[in-house]
Formats: structure tokens, sequence, C-alpha cells
């Protein structure tokens, strides 16, 4: 009860059976009582500002209802705080007739915050199923099963810091099952907006490298081998049309993606590729030596002029490429350390299979995380050629 001196409404509190404490004021908030008292009174003489202010911080300790305000002397401030809709108190204060009040104030205000609790329950479990539901139609956006054209073997991880993720990866036929294309991309932020920006990006590459005909020519692809040309065409005219689209239609979003597009010829091991702005994938040899791929454009979504060149690198029987997100380097331990490019080289090493592969660096990742919470989302594709 929060009142200046001993009012008469104490004696009749004391005499229906309650235990009364007093406070002025200032210290509301400051005892561990405040958020477990059955019922709060304040002096009308406080004012409505005041009241107000207390009954704020009173929501803010859990308290379990809305305090009531009683008629200290003033009637215009106890006007003025019943008109703004606080309950109230007035004399003469007959223990019965207290009782009766105060138990009546009680039960509505207990009403009410189970009502509210049943509402945000019921608000934070629809959010709850939306998620699940974005999380689903998102996994819908990742291949079931990757290509395993004869010789070789593709293996993916894919684990989102949040229900939903901005990292995609995927792998599908080209020209008739010529070739292979595979993608791994990293949205700039996370949660929806980034996953909706991922699905669109996704949708856009994958559309026009599969629509693009093999003999549609590509700007920097002369000092290509017939092969590597081959499959040049479709993969720099999905990334320039993907980038022009987003830089035209969603640069007001301020989302951008770095993606890597590889395009594998399966018979001669040729890959012709493109980087924008992503970390760079590593070639592991089978003799243990080991290539970067840097970029060789912008990431996308950034300027509709972008300038891309396309890559190439030949994978040999026994050779991996390990491609991977942002996520993997920036991935900390409890003490905040970063696993770091360094360690993640360390762990790329030869292997029999695209599975081994990616176990050894997931397993070298793990083993620095430590349980820590993951803050970024980590994807990784391994493509690995198959001794002879």
């Amino acid at each position: 009860m929060v009142a200046r001196g001993r009012p008469p409404l104490v004696d009749a509190l004391v005499a229906a059976g309650f235990v009364v404490r007093l406070r002025e004021p200032g210290e509301v908030g400051e005892s561990g009582d405040d958020d477990r008292a059955d019922v709060v009174l304040l002096a009308a003489s406080l004012g409505l500002r005041r009241v107000s202010q207390l009954s704020r911080r009173l929501a803010e300790l859990d308290a379990r209802h809305s305090p009531l305000v009683f008629d200290d002397g003033d009637l215009s401030a106890l006007e003025s705080c019943v008109r703004a809709g606080f309950d109230f108190v007035s004399p003469p204060y007959s223990p019965v007739l207290l009782r009766t009040r105060l138990s009546s104030s009680w039960e509505r205000s207990r009403v009410t915050s189970a009502g509210q609790r049943r509402a945000v329950d019921a608000t934070v479990s629809e959010y709850e199923r939306d998620l699940s539901a974005a999380g689903e139609l998102q996994a819908g956006f990742l291949p079931d099963v990757l290509p395993k054209p004869l010789g070789w073997e593709l293996a993916a991880r894919f684990r989102p810091a949040r229900m939903v993720s901005g990292d995609f990866y995927d792998g599908f036929e080209l020209l008739d099952g010529r070739r292979l294309g595979f993608v791994v991309a990293d949205v700039c932020d996370k949660g929806f907006g980034a996953a909706l920006f991922m699905a669109l990006i996704r949708t856009l590459l994958r559309h026009s490298a599969e629509h693009t005909p093999a003999t549609r020519a590509a700007d920097g692809a002369s000092d290509l081998s017939p092969r590597l040309t081959f499959g040049a065409g479709p993969l720099l005219h999905a990334v320039e049309d993907t980038n022009r689209y987003l830089a035209h239609n969603h640069l007001r979003q301020g989302y951008f993606a770095t993606v890597f597009f590889g395009v594998l010829d399966p018979l001669s091991g040729g890959l012709v590729y493109i980087n924008c702005g992503h970390n760079p994938p590593v070639v592991v040899r089978a003799d243990g030596t080991r290539t970067s791929l840097r970029p060789t454009g912008p990431a996308i979504g950034m300027l509709a002029d972008s300038s891309y060149q396309l890559g190439k690198v030949f994978l040999n029987p026994g050779d991996s490429l390990f491609v991977y997100t942002d996520g993997v380097v920036e991935a900390r331990d409890v003490a905040g350390r970063r696993f770091g490019s360094d360690a993640m080289l360390a762990a790329v090493r030869p292997a029999r299979s695209a599975e081994a592969l990616l176990d050894t660096v997931d397993d070298a990742l793990r083993r620095h995380v430590d349980g820590a919470e993951q803050s970024d989302d980590i994807t990784m594709l391994g493509v690995h050629r198959l001794a002879a």
C-alpha cells in the first residue's frame, strides 16, 4: 500500500484480516514483497501521473493485477484516476465491505491476467507454427538428393543458426545431363528477409541456367577449351541475369548475396566457375596440395552492370573441391575465438569420398566450437572425383 502517513483505510484493512505493508512512492519496486502482494492500493492524492507510473512499475515486476486507488481526501485526484480506468475504494471503510471489494477486484484481475497469458501463449504458438512452416518451406528449396554423375560424389551439410537461413546450396544437371551445375550462396543478414531473398536467388539462378542454350555466347570464354566453353554460356548468363534483376528490382531492400556457381564436365573433370565475392572454395589434390578459387566478380544484387569473369580448374581422379559459407570460418568457441581460415584449411585434406571430406572438416569445427551457441548459418558442399 502506497500512502502518506497512516490513513484510516489501514485500520479497516487490518480489521478485515489483511496484512498491510506501507510503502512510500519511491520505495515501490525496491522490495521483493511488492510483486507478491495480492492487492496494491495507491493513494489518489498522488495524482494520475504518479499513479500511472507506479502502476507501470508494478507491471514490470510481474505483479498479478492492476492496483486500486483509494480516496484519501482528494476527490478531484480520485476522479481523474477513475476516469483513466483505475479501480477504486472510497469511505466509509467497512472491514466487511473492504474484504468483498478487494476480493472481487483480485478475482477480476486474476481472470484478466490469465486471459492475457492465454492470448500471449496463443500468439507465441501461432508464431512458432509459422516459423516451423517457414523452415519446412525453405527446406523444400534444398535438393533432396544431389546428382551423382558416374565417377563423382557430391555431399552437403546445412545447419541454419535459426529456423530459417540465408544460406543455400543446390546441385542440378544442365544441357541434357552433359554438365553438372552446383551453387553455394550466402545472403547477407539472417532471418525471414534473408530466407525469402535466398529463395528468389536460388530460383533465378537455376531457372536461367537451365533455360540458357549451350550455343549462347559467353564473354571471356575465348581462352577456354571447347569442352569448358560448352557450359560457360548458361553459367555466365545465369549470374548476369540474376544480378541485373536483383539490382533493378530489389536494391531498396538492401540485400545482396555472395555466390559460388560451378559447371562441371564429368568426363574431363573440367570446371568452369564464377565466384561472386564468395569465400574462396578449396581444391585439394590427391597429393595434399591445395588451391583456393578466388572471387571473379562482386556479390550479386549490388550493381546492375557488375562484370563477372570465368574461372577454370581441372579436377583429376582423387581430387576434391570444398565449398563453404562464412559461418564455417566465423564459428566461435565459448571464449569467442574464431575457427578461422587456417584451421579450416588444415582440416581440408585428401579424402576417399565427398562425405569423408565433410566429416573431417565438420569434426574439427565441432571440436573448436565445443558446445558454444551457433551464431551464423553453416553450409558446406563437397565434390569428389573418385580415384581411377
